[in-house]
């Protein structure tokens, strides 16, 4: 899977944005398991997956209150 960024985040709806979050979480579900059993190798991606549940969300709220795309992205 390509890195995710926010900008990326920027250009989907609601909708969209709910199911890439629904798919991260599944995601991160499985990392956590790979993890209790000791056969997780790329530790670091655990981390990544819930900054892009946090993107997500922030762009829902935002999308939400009708607020415009914040001004930093990465």
């Amino acid at each position: 899977m390509a890195k995710l960024t926010y900008n990326t985040l920027k250009d989907l709806t609601a909708q969209e944005l709910g199911a890439k979050g629904r798919e991260l979480r599944q995601e991160l579900f499985h990392l956590r398991i790979q993890q209790a059993t000791a056969r997780l190798e790329k530790t670091h991606r655990m981390r990544e997956i819930r900054k892009e549940i946090a993107w997500c969300e922030t762009r829902l709220t935002q999308i939400r209150i009708g607020a415009k795309a914040s001004p930093k992205t990465t």
